[in-house]
């Protein structure tokens, strides 16, 4: 199993709509080949700051099967406009 970890830095003010947007997206990558379980976390310090958590089967299934589909399409179009600077991703073991 390989833990996606992101921090996502919103812009200023549009939590709100972020997390109205990600109910959204997350039907999208919970239907994934591969997808395990997701949970998003809001900072306590920092305003407009969380933290994704993704469980997939193997790193391949983040990288190639969800990230070059159609549906990371969609997840892009939902969610990569509130990004600022855009998230870096890490996996773990």
């Amino acid at each position: 199993m390989i833990l996606e970890v992101a921090i996502l830095n919103i812009k200023k003010g549009l939590s709100s709509d972020f997390e109205n947007a990600f109910q959204i997206a997350q039907k999208i990558i919970s239907s994934m080949k591969g997808y395990i379980s997701h949970d998003l976390k809001k900072s306590v310090e920092q305003d407009d700051k969380y933290i994704l958590l993704v469980h997939w089967e193997t790193i391949e299934d983040h990288e190639v099967g969800f990230r070059k589909s159609q549906e990371y399409q969609q997840w892009k179009t939902l969610l990569h406009s509130f990004y600022e600077p855009f998230p870096i991703v890490e996996h773990y073991r």
